[in-house]
This record gives structure tokens, sequence and C-alpha cells, in this order.
């Protein structure tokens, strides 16, 4: 069993349509209203369908009041990583520290190099992205007296200004699956976010904090300073199911604080924009797995990381 002790988190995955743009905001606000503690977007630049993820979350700043926003997650190959830091610690000052940073390290290439993104093999992709997490927590850091200087070999700033620093330590949660990706989890990020569907299974979620608590342990980081998180789908319904997330709201309280108690899993995402969906998962599941996972770890000794941060 592995249980990490982090806060619970539930937040909501809402398509960024640009056909219904408003429909997106008011899905926001029904998860802000349902309790829900992230509402996240996926960012692909290149398709026109979609709003364009940050100029939606800079809206979605303005229109809302507590829930707190983040891609879920941004496509680092066409936001340049110096700028990105700006932006995000930009509107996590305007937002009163409501922005977290979700990081992926792209993937389809064709549209990315049509939009003017440069195509990199995977080994290249990974290495941006680390790189990328060094400029954005050096463009943060103001205690440092020196400009920033990253000689990378996909990302690379030589003497940028740092600052201005976010309201608050704004975490940095990568999606990523592989051995390399989860490596450089443990090393550097502040979560794991992957997506349910794309996993083989709860097995893969053991392997996967493994080789994550492995690699933060070999950079002298604790593990437990790591958040793991996952994208959720299903549907509410009155019977049973033997699927994760296909039943009713008793059997849905289960199966997420197993993954809590068993698996170490500590925010969950509901994909889909079903308004009733998101009002029961803020306003019944999220709640009654929130007591029993405190009275879980009443019981066993568990202390809870309080706050958002990893």
């Amino acid at each position: 069993m592995t249980d990490y002790g982090h806060d619970l988190l539930f937040g909501a995955f809402i398509t960024p349509s640009s056909r219904a743009p408003e429909s997106v905001v008011a899905l926001t606000q029904r998860a802000e209203r349902a309790g829900l503690d992230l509402a996240t977007f996926q960012d692909h630049p290149y398709q026109p369908a979609f709003l364009d993820t940050w100029t939606l979350l800079s809206y979605l700043a303005a229109r809302t009041e507590h829930i707190r926003l983040a891609a879920n997650v941004l496509n680092l190959p066409l936001r340049q990583p110096a700028v990105l830091a700006r932006s995000a610690a930009s509107l996590d000052l305007l937002s009163g520290g409501r922005v977290e940073v979700g990081l992926g390290a792209g993937g389809f290439w064709d549209p990315i190099v049509a939009m003017g993104g440069t195509r990199l093999t995977p080994g290249e992709a990974v290495t941006g992205l680390s790189e990328a997490i060094e400029i954005l927590r050096g463009i943060w850091d103001t205690g440092a007296t020196q400009r920033l200087v990253v000689d990378g070999t996909v990302h690379r700033v030589a003497g940028a200004k740092r600052g201005p620093a976010p309201a608050h330590d704004i975490s940095i949660w990568v999606g990523g699956l592989k051995p390399r990706m989860l490596r450089l989890i443990g090393r550097q990020a502040d979560g794991w976010l992957p997506t349910l569907a794309y996993l083989g299974g709860l097995q893969q979620i053991a392997d996967a904090n493994a080789t994550i608590d492995a690699a933060a342990q070999e950079a002298g980081r604790d593990p437990t300073q790591i958040r793991r998180m996952l994208n959720i789908g299903g549907r509410f319904s009155e019977s049973g199911s033997e699927h994760l997330f296909v039943g009713p709201v008793a059997q849905w309280v289960d199966q997420l604080t197993s993954l809590v108690l068993e698996h170490g899993i500590s925010a969950f995402i509901l994909g889909g924009d079903d308004p009733r969906s998101i009002t029961t998962f803020g306003e019944e599941v999220a709640p009654a797995v929130r007591e029993l996972v405190r009275s879980e770890r009443s019981s066993s000794g568990t202390r809870a990381c309080a706050g958002l941060a990893p």
C-alpha cells in the first residue's frame, strides 16, 4: 500500500470548445459552485476547434473567484518557456494565486511543425521539458542575484531578467508515461498527471510510482514531495458495475478511496462536459472520499500534507 499523504484535490477536465465559448465559462463556474478545486483544459494550439488555452485561462480567472486553473497539459513545443514563466506568474498575481502549470513534452508533431514549431525526437522532447522546467523555476526565483542562464540544447536563455515572482509557489505537473519521463518527474516535477484511459491498469500506476520514487531518491528528493494525479472518465448510474467509475456514487467513492490509500493518487480530474456529472462529482463524491480518507489516515496515523503545494 502507498499513500503519500497529500491533501485531496478534485477537478474538472473541460473541453475548450471554440464553438461554444460561453458554455466553457458556464461549466467552469458550475465546477466552482460544486466545490471542485481545479478546472483544467487541454492545450492544442494547432486545433481551431479549441480556444487558445492560455487566453481561456486568463479570461476564466476574471470570471471565477476561488477555483484554481491549469492546462492539462500545456503543449511545450509551442509555448516558449521564458515567456510562459512570465505569463504564469502574471496570471497568478492577477488571480490571487490560482494558477498551476501542467506541462507536456509534445506528441502531435505534424501539426506542431505546421504551426511553426520544431520537430523533436522523443529524447529531445524530454530534454526540452527538463530545460523548460529549469527556466520556469529560474524566472520565478527573484531571490537570485544573477540573471538567468540556461544553456540548453532545445531551450535556452542567456541572461534573462528574473521575475515577477508568482503569488504562490506554482506547482509544475507533468503528463507522461514512459520511463524517461517518469524519471524526469522524480527529479524535477511537483506532480505526475497521467490519464487513466492510457494506462494499462492499476499495476502500471504502481510501477510508475516506483520509478518516480527511485528517481526522486537518486536526486536527493523526498518522493512524498511529488503529487500523484489522475485524469479519469466515467458515468454515474443507479446500478453497479465491475468497471472503474461506472456506477452509483457509493461505488465511485469506494474506488477513489482505494486509489488514494493503495496507489497514492491524491488528485482526481473528471473529464467530460456533462454539468450534472460535474455537480455530482463536486458535491457528493469529493466530500465522501475526503471523509473516508481522513478516517483511514487517522486510524493508520498517516498525516496529510496541507494546502495545494506538492
